[in-house]
């Protein structure tokens, strides 16, 4: 059967492609692997789907800390304003919550999911349950696509299979052999927004403790500041979590990181160390395991002594002026041996891809086959939390959506 053109995967990137090119005239086949479309869409968020940030253009690119100079054209085409159009004005209600990040009114993320699934529809875009085995190229242009016992034939293919993460979802890295069979180079893919594990027993002793207003940083074996962040972190029995922790695992180079936590970013070590004395003076009979009640919670308290070498039972008159020097440093310096990153199967998204050097920055098109298209993860840009990772997809889904159409129409 001949198509004008065939979109690889059903993700949002996908899903945003072929709506795009449709709506342009295009005659367009979407090819998903998994038996229904969107099935990693309908996780993000926890369910809710924060899919985009209410901020400029400008301010995504400033939280994409790979190669964001390269989105720079179709994040300006297609910003986060533009996300937000599309979705509402097609009978699917936002709203904007902490952090700037935009959910269906629905709390739901089967309302994104509906809303391009009828936009589909209504565009007439032929959907196959079929994995692809080989995109067809001839004398450096593309033909089609092989799914085994069939073959499609078409002018353009966009490849938006996504990444690593999450391989029960379908991403399991068909998109890189594909490509790297037509001579595309591949950055070896990685796990990132992704959990971090700890050496010691501290954080297994603290499992299960949230912090909500805590600064980190994260430092190289050098000592040098590779991020920092302020925000909710989880202490697990690996070590930590959080959106603090996922942000900071983008930028995780090499053994011999160390992430330290200020505990109590909103005083300074003169305040704290008041802060302690009145604490000391008020529970001066109890021992130093209660006495430090209000100032930490019950699970931290134990790990904070045994790294300061405290004993529980001493009372709070009794501690000395160094000791009570060193539990100020410590609560400002929290730090945390990193031993790595938590495996690629439970990252939210993959650091790797198609090297974006072998890509039109404005269309999308490869720069090695005539015809190629790519959008999404599956290309080596990713961004924090926040919901920039989606306005990625969207905006890379239209342009090459767009510029695939264009194709079409001109195929010269």
């Amino acid at each position: 059967m001949k198509y004008d053109g065939i979109v690889i995967g059903g993700g949002p990137a996908g899903m945003m492609a072929a709506i795009t090119a449709a709506r342009r005239g295009s005659r367009v086949l979407l090819l998903e692997r998994n038996g229904r479309l969107g099935k990693k869409l309908l996780i993000t968020g926890k369910g809710r789907c924060n899919l985009t940030n209410d901020c400029t253009s400008q301010e995504v690119l400033r939280n994409v800390p790979r190669n964001g100079r390269f989105l720079f054209s179709v994040m300006t085409a297609f910003p986060p304003e533009e996300t937000k159009t599309f979705f509402e004005s097609r009978g699917c209600p936002l709203k904007t919550e902490r952090g700037n990040r935009v959910f269906p009114v629905s709390d739901r993320a089967q309302s994104v999911l509906s809303c391009l699934e009828k936009e589909l529809r209504g565009n007439h875009v032929f959907i196959g349950n079929e994995r692809v085995k080989r995109i067809l190229t001839e004398n450096g242009h593309i033909t089609g696509v092989d799914v085994g016992k069939t073959q499609y034939n078409a002018d353009w293919v966009i490849l938006a299979t996504g990444g690593v993460s999450y391989p029960a979802t379908g991403s399991t890295g068909d998109g890189y052999t594909l490509a790297q069979t037509l001579g595309h180079t591949i950055v070896p893919p990685e796990g990132n927004l992704v959990p971090l594990e700890c050496t010691g027993e501290d954080c297994p002793d603290m499992q299960g403790l949230s912090l909500r207003n805590v600064g980190v940083r994260l430092f190289d074996n050098r000592g040098k500041i590779l991020y920092q962040d302020f925000g909710e972190l989880l202490f697990t029995h690996f070590g930590v979590s959080g959106p603090t922790v996922l942000s900071a695992s983008c930028h995780l180079k090499g053994e011999g990181c160390r992430l330290v936590l200020d505990l109590k970013p909103a005083l300074d070590e003169g305040k704290l160390d008041s802060r302690i004395l009145r604490d000391l003076d008020t529970y001066r009979n109890r021992s130093m395991e209660n006495a430090l009640t209000d100032l930490l919670p019950r699970s931290m308290i134990p790990v904070i002594l045994r790294r300061l070498q405290i004993h529980p039972e001493l009372q709070a008159n009794g501690l000395t002026k160094q000791k009570r020097r060193e539990l100020v440093s410590l609560l400002k310096n929290f730090s945390l041996d990193i031993s790595g990153k938590r495996p690629v199967a439970e990252a939210i998204i993959t650091s790797g891809g198609i090297k974006v050097s072998e890509i039109d920055p404005k269309t999308m098109e490869s720069k090695l086959v005539s015809g190629l298209y790519f959008a999404g993860e599956v290309i080596d840009c990713d961004a924090y939390t926040g919901g920039f990772n989606l306005q990625i997809a969207w905006a890379t889904g239209f342009a090459s959506g767009k510029s695939a159409s264009e194709k079409s129409a001109n195929p010269g």
